[in-house]
This record gives structure tokens, C-alpha cells and sequence, in this order.
């Protein structure tokens, strides 16, 4: 017996634009718990790590290294649950775990007082936080480009790294009031649990807000799993076996753009921070803040820009960007010293980033059909994501203390040039696609 596989809803502007904002909310708070610990990690390292321990910044950033491992099943759990329970539903457990792990990081003893217990404490509240990360992305993604109306998803569904990157804004504004209100020792010591305290309230507010969005997913669709009619959605030997050229597309599409995304949006205010430390901590924060809130701006305009010019176009141009300036980057920004400068090395790479980042949600989403869009989304993204994203700051600082930069400029280079291949010749402007016509799609199939 055949099941319908098409969304519940067909939402007005205004419907959409509603779930979109909701949506949005909780993506924002999940994503300020990822980057809150990036942005903290020089204060709290201290709390973990005895004091005459020579290698805790790179210890620090591969604790956020290791936690990207945890997304694929994350992505995986979250993904089949998505297809099978609605999506609406995954993403109020995910976010009750992020923030769970949040205060868990808050509330953590020091080393100094519970000795390697405080390690292990943060490692296991971020894997849990890395498992669902896993799963917010990929639902997160699916929902917001099923909820976006024909003709706008591309502005639609860039509110995601909208989000994402707000995130990041969020996390960075937390520590400029903090810098400006607190000496640094008040920020090792304590602030840095108020910002990841933060995190933790926000998703209260986020929970109520997602229990009022509209699902996506039919009610047929959801009855006929749970009568054990179908078995196809949110399979991950359906995902393999028939499914494994989108999935193979979504990986190499999220590779180059990924580690992009972590070495221009989180090593690069990283690189920014160090530069301005030992002469103006406020400028370096500043500059990042600004920097990040224009990323954050920017997504709207590439996604109205692709509703226009068709997905494709705006990929190339990220990838020729990237595989051009990603040298630029990496070797002019850590010599500055005059914050002009350095805001503008920054700015433009954001700018190239865009091309990427503002569309990168809907164009996995229409790769897959409804059945098992969330967990092919997902399960693409995170593996890439995993190998690529999550590893590239850890690979940077190894990089730089043993004086081979320049290796990590050619592999990041390496992997965006792989993906500009595949957004060359693999991908087309405004073609067919599952989101704008399942059946049509489904009979070609």
C-alpha cells in the first residue's frame, strides 16, 4: 500500500514566516551552546586543566574536536526520528538536551577540586551536546525548507544560519559586556558559567516556542509508521541502498563548505582575538562581534539572491572565492595589528562565505524526498561536517605551533576545491527538485 509523503501543509507568506521565526529560536539558543564554549575556551581552560599543563589550549580544542564525532549519531538518531515522529517533536528533545548540558558545563566542578573528574565531566556534557547538535542541524534544515514557500526558500531557509551564526554573535556579544564589565581573573573564575547559564535558560522559552509550530509531516505519513505500514521513512538502509547519490552529493556539497565555515567563521575571530590580546582585548572582541553580526545579515540577501539567480550560481561563487582567499586569510590576518585592516580581511572572507552558508540548507533538503529528508540532510552534513568542520580549528592550532600553516592553507584549499567541482558539475540551477515537486520527481524516479 502506497503512502502519501508530501508535507502537511501548504503554508501561506505569513504561516511561513511564523514557523520560520519559531523555528529560528531554537536554532539560535542550540547554536549559542556550541560557540559559547569556542568564544570562553581561553577563560576556562584554566578551571580544567592543572595549571602547569603546557598543552591545554590544544587539549581545549580537541575536546571540540571530538565532540563533532558524536554528530553523525546524533544526526542518525535524530534524522530517523524526524521522518518517523515529525519534525517538530526531534527538535524539542534536541534542544531540552543541549541546554541540559549547558547547566551541566555551568554547574562543573575545577580541576582543582576534583581533580581529572572535571575533564571528563566536559568531555561528556559536550559529546552529548555534539549528539545533538547532530540532530538540530539536520532537522532544523529539513523543517525550515519545508515550512518556506515556492519562490521564497532560498530567503526562507537562510534564516537557519541566520541562527547559526546569531549564535555565534550572541555568544561573542556575552563576552564583549563581560570584558567591558568584569577584570579577566572574574571571567575565568565565574563568568564564564553565566554565559553557558545563558544558554541553558534561553532554550525554556525556545521549548514553549517549538511546541506551537505547525508540523510539516502528514498525519497519514506519521499514522501509517506507527502502524508499521511503512518502513522506508527515516530507514538507513533506504538511505544507503537507495538513496546514496543525494547522500554522496550532500557530502561533498557540505565538505568544502564546512571547513570554510569553521576556519574563516570560528579560527578567524579565534586568529583576530590572539592578535589584539596583548594590546587591546576590547578591539579584538569588537571587530569579531561586528564582523559576525554582517555574516549574520548577509544570509537573507544570498538566499533572496538564489530564489533569483538559482543555488548554483551562488556556490560557484563560493568556491572560486574560497580556493582564492583562503591563503589571503590565513596569512595576512594573524600580522595585523591596525583593526581596520584586520576587520576588513575578515569581512570579505564572511562576504564568500555567504555564497555557501545562506543557501546550504535548502540545497540538501532538495536533494531528498520527504521520507527521508531529515535523516539524509542530516547523516550528509554531519559526516562531512565530522571529518572537515568540527576539526579544522583543532588542525589549526597543531598547525601553527609546529610552524606548518601552510600545509593547513593547501588542505583547506583542497577540500573547497573538491566541492567546487561538484557545484560545477553535479548540481543545476533551478532544476526539478523534491521540494517543489515530490511527484513529479517521484515518477521520473
Amino acid at each position: 500500500m502506497s503512502m502519501s509523503t508530501s508535507t502537511a501543509t501548504s503554508p501561506t507568506l505569513r504561516r511561513s514566516i511564523s514557523n520560520t521565526l519559531k523555528g529560528s529560536a531554537g536554532n539560535l539558543v542550540e547554536w549559542y551552546d556550541v560557540y559559547v564554549y569556542s568564544v570562553f575556551a581561553t577563560y576556562f581552560e584554566s578551571q580544567f586543566f592543572a595549571a602547569d599543563e603546557k598543552n591545554s589550549s590544544i587539549y581545549i580544542w580537541a575536546i571540540f574536536a571530538v565532540t563533532f564525532l558524536m554528530r553523525p549519531i546524533g544526526s542518525w538518531f535524530f534524522g530517523r526520528f524526524a521522518d518517523r515522529h515529525g519534525r517538530r517533536l526531534s527538535l524539542t528533545v534536541s534542544v531540552s538536551l543541549m541546554a541540559a548540558c549547558s547547566i551541566l558545563i555551568a554547574l562543573s566542578p575545577t580541576a582543582e577540586s576534583i581533580g581529572v573528574g572535571a575533564v571528563v565531566i566536559l568531555v561528556f556534557a559536550r559529546l552529548l551536546q555534539g549528539f545533538a547538535t547532530g540532530g538540530e542541524y539536520g532537522t532544523s534544515a529539513t523543517y525550515m525548507s519545508e515550512t518556506a514557500i515556492s519562490g521564497h526558500r532560498g530567503f526562507l531557509s537562510s534564516f537557519h544560519y541566520v541562527t547559526l551564526v546569531g549564535g555565534h554573535v550572541l555568544a561573542q556579544f556575552t563576552l564583549m559586556i563581560m570584558v567591558l564589565t568584569l577584570p579577566d581573573e572574574a571571567i575565568s573564575s565565574w563568568g564564564w558559567r553565566v554565559a553557558f547559564l545563558i544558554g541553558g535558560a534561553g532554550a525554556l522559552v525556545v521549548i514553549w516556542l517549538r511546541r506551537t509550530m505547525d508540523e510539516t509531516l502528514e498525519t497519514a505519513t506519521l499514522e501509517a509508521v506507527r502502524s508499521g505500514e511503512s518502513r522506508e521513512s527515516g530507514s538507513m538502509r533506504e538511505l544507503l541502498v537507495r538513496q546514496w547519490r543525494p547522500l554522496l552529493t550532500c557530502f561533498l556539497v557540505t565538505a568544502g563548505g564546512t571547513v570554510a565555515f569553521y576556519t574563516y567563521s570560528v579560527t578567524g575571530p579565534s586568529i583576530v582575538k590572539g592578535a589584539f590580546a596583548g594590546s587591546d582585548v576590547l578591539a579584538g572582541t569588537v571587530i569579531n562581534l561586528i564582523a559576525l553580526t554582517i555574516l549574520m545579515l548577509l544570509q537573507p540577501l544570498g538566499g533572496w539572491l538564489s530564489d533569483r539567480v538559482g543555488r548554483k550560481s551562488l556556490l560557484v561563487f563560493f568556491g572560486i572565492g574560497g580556493v582564492l582567499y583562503t591563503w589571503v586569510l590565513l596569512t595576512q590576518l594573524p600580522q595585523q595589528q591596525n583593526p581596520i585592516i584586520a576587520f576588513t580581511i575578515l569581512v570579505i572572507g564572511f562576504v564568500i562565505l555567504t555564497g555557501y552558508t545562506s543557501i546550504n540548507a535548502v540545497v540538501k533538503a532538495e536533494l531528498f524526498p520527504t521520507h527521508i529528508r531529515a535523516l539524509g540532510v542530516g547523516f550528509g552534513y554531519a559526516l562531512a561536517n565530522s571529518a572537515f568542520g568540527g576539526t579544522a580549528p583543532l588542525l589549526y592550532q597543531a598547525a601553527g605551533e609546529t610552524d606548518r600553516v601552510t600545509w593547513f592553507i593547501v588542505y583547506v584549499t583542497a577540500v573547497i576545491a573538491v566541492s567546487l567541482l561538484v557545484y560545477i558539475f553535479v548540481l543545476k540551477n533551478k532544476s526539478a527538485n523534491w521540494l517543489d515537486d515530490e511527484a513529479g520527481m517521484r515518477s521520473r524516479a
